[in-house]
């Protein structure tokens, strides 16, 4: 059985197959990583990496600029995104200083996944706030 994380696009003609990402943090990252990288020089080539992805970082950036303009997202989630983003490490909910980060990280994740997903650039498993809770009902209804 092959799982998700394994599958491919497949290519054009004399392309690589391109490699969706696992989840909107990893799509996150890889974008933010390759916007440094373009800010200190560096010229991002598309198909010129280790792995071929089924976007460049302007993609998933517009998706971020598409949910800000419907007012999805605010400029404190941009924020957010952008600070962790260049750390290349989500915030953790557990510390005290970074408990409000987490909440406006987790927020601005959980709807840009959608987008990412329509897109194919996110395939793997959705993102769950936490686990369900079963809610029982009284006999007869009411």
């Amino acid at each position: 059985m092959t799982s998700i994380r394994a599958s491919r696009i497949p290519g054009r003609a004399g392309q690589a197959a391109e490699v969706p990402f696992h989840t909107v943090e990893e799509a996150w990252f890889w974008t933010m990583a390759a916007l440094v990288a373009r800010r200190d020089g560096a010229r991002i080539v598309s198909g010129a990496g280790l792995v071929t992805r089924p976007c460049e970082p302007d993609d998933v950036v517009k998706c971020l600029d598409r949910l800000y303009r419907h007012r999805r997202v605010d400029l404190q989630h941009a924020r957010i995104l952008r600070i962790w983003g260049e750390r290349g490490t989500a915030p953790d909910a557990r510390q005290p200083g970074e408990a409000g980060d987490w909440r406006l990280w987790h927020e601005a994740m959980s709807r840009l996944d959608w987008p990412l997903r329509v897109k194919g650039i996110v395939t793997g498993p959705l993102l769950v706030a936490g686990p369900a809770q079963v809610l029982a009902f009284p006999p007869g209804g009411r």
